[in-house]
């Protein structure tokens, strides 16, 4: 049984998921501190695939770092990103791209001019440098022998109309990137797509294609309307000259033209039998006499009408631009002190709907630390070092430093399922991985820092809430779902320094 998914579909989804992302309370978290040589990889410069299953999630959770709240302004549809090139030549919207043969009721373009069989990955549309973004009405492939390269500098109009760029390239402009758009959501290989509702929908036929221009036709301009399922008002003026018609068609050109766009067509063709032939733009006189015997006795010339998008050119311009990727934005600041800012990540997720650690609640918290913490007593020796082992014998407690904070006396720390990293790795404690409780010494396998937690203090240093000398992670572990993973290399952090995650979700 033949079947596919369609871009609907997929269209769908994605708007299916930007909702979500505005009405359910998405993460964006940063986790991995330690090398990726304690997952089983050969290296730490190779990062080992995210493993979709239900063990791996809470290994996830354990060496999670912080987190931040996904908000309205984070999000955004994008497409991939096309440079206004001189070197280059583009696609042109066509809505006969199809991949299809051209026997039965399919479309009888197959490809676009760059070789792309599906209209959504030709590349009919670009970015200027001035961030605006036009789409290619028409390239100078006239003939399908291929479209010709872009000439001249960046485009610049922003008018309602389509209008020409240079001799081959006719154009629509579709909307200009704000500053934001660009700082938040402009990559190297994606680009953000917005409505823009200061460029209203060019509604109907508004190109055609002169696919073989006949012989001996009289020359002269001459009508004939567009046959399909639209509103009926469509007529082309055919321009012949030297007994063919000329290649290629537009609104109000001063060659072969779209006279009457009408509106609301899926598909259309045109008749070019001198019974279709007018004389007039409101096609109501007909070719007679010896026009008419010079037009039947003509080799017959074919011309293909391009279809709007539904509801005109402009009209969504995410659907039409094939916005089925949706951008999400976690942004990590000097500011947001939740993050550590003297060690490095390794990777980077979203989770939906997890739980606030404090209130039990589904968090609403801007930014959230992931790690453990403990507020020490005065005193003690030693400074912890970043990534070493910590061990509290009395316990058999066993983690690894995220960060020392010795002004302030807290110790974070992450304690993952593996021997020497969370999971103690001997004595009679081996094998089990145990809290770190109570006003037990503290020691550092490479520092040998000796510190005590403060297990009879409660209150908020530096902006973490003790209880008992000890904090959670302020998103609780193991709730909500956590519906994106990615491992990297790993990415180094500084206090000056902010981390710009964006993850493209497809669909």
């Amino acid at each position: 049984m033949a079947a596919i998914i369609t871009e609907k579909f997929r269209q769908s989804n994605a708007d299916s998921f930007f909702a979500d992302l505005t009405s359910s309370k998405y993460y964006v978290f940063v986790g991995k501190s330690q090398p990726w040589t304690t997952e089983g990889a050969s290296a730490d410069s190779v990062p080992p695939a995210p493993i979709d299953s239900v063990a791996p999630e809470a290994y996830y959770w354990d060496d999670m770092l912080a987190a931040k709240k996904v908000e309205s302004a984070n999000i955004s549809y994008v497409i991939p990103r096309r440079n206004f090139d001189t070197s280059l030549s583009y696609d042109m919207y066509r809505h006969d791209v199809s991949g299809a043969t051209t026997s039965g009721n399919y479309p009888s373009k197959s490809t676009a001019s760059s070789g792309a069989t599906n209209v959504y990955d030709s590349t009919y549309y670009f970015i200027t440098d001035a961030f605006r973004v036009y789409q290619v009405l028409y390239n100078g492939d006239a003939l399908q022998t291929g479209a010709s390269n872009i000439t001249g500098t960046n485009p610049t109009l922003e008018q309602a109309g389509p209008f020409w760029h240079d001799s081959n390239y006719y154009l629509k402009f579709m909307y200009k990137l704000t500053t934001s758009q660009i700082q938040n959501f402009l990559t190297t290989d994606f680009m953000p797509v917005v409505v823009n509702s200061n460029a209203p929908a060019v509604r109907g036929i508004l190109v055609v294609m002169v696919t073989a221009g006949g012989a001996n036709y009289p020359n002269g301009t001459f009508y004939t309307k567009v046959r399909g399922d639209g509103d009926g008002n469509a007529k082309v003026a055919l321009v012949v000259s030297g007994g063919a018609i000329t290649e290629f068609g537009e609104t109000n050109a001063t060659n072969t033209y779209v006279s009457a766009s009408g509106a609301d067509y899926t598909f259309a063709t045109i008749d070019l039998s001198s019974a279709n032939i007018f004389t007039d733009a409101n096609c109501t006189t007909a070719i007679t006499g010896a026009t008419q015997t010079s037009w039947n006795n003509a080799t017959a010339g074919s011309i293909t009408p391009i279809i709007e998008p539904p509801g005109g050119s402009g009209s969504d311009d995410i659907a039409q631009l094939g916005g089925h990727y949706v951008m999400v934005q976690g942004k990590f600041t000097p500011a947001d002190t939740d993050a550590t800012q003297v060690n490095d990540f390794r990777r980077v997720g979203i989770v939906k709907n997890p739980t606030d650690t404090a209130t039990n609640n589904v968090a609403t918290i801007a930014t959230a630390r992931q790690t453990n913490a403990l507020l020490l007593a005065a005193g003690g020796s030693g400074t912890y070092t970043v990534d070493e082992k910590i061990e509290q014998a009395t316990t058999g407690a066993q983690g690894r430093v995220v960060e020392f904070d010795a002004t302030n006396r807290i110790l974070y720390y992450i304690q993952e399922k593996y021997d020497n990293y969370g999971v103690n790795d001997s004595g009679a404690n081996k094998g089990n991985l145990i809290e770190f409780d109570g006003a037990n010494l503290v020691t550092g396998a490479d520092s040998n820092a000796q510190h005590t937690p403060a297990a009879s203090t409660s209150n908020t240093t530096n902006g973490v809430v003790f209880a008992n000398g000890k904090a959670l992670p302020e998103l609780k572990r193991d709730t909500g779902e956590i519906i994106y993973v990615e491992n990297r290399r790993v990415i180094s952090r500084a206090s000056d320094q902010t981390e710009d995650i964006k993850v493209v979700v497809e669909f």
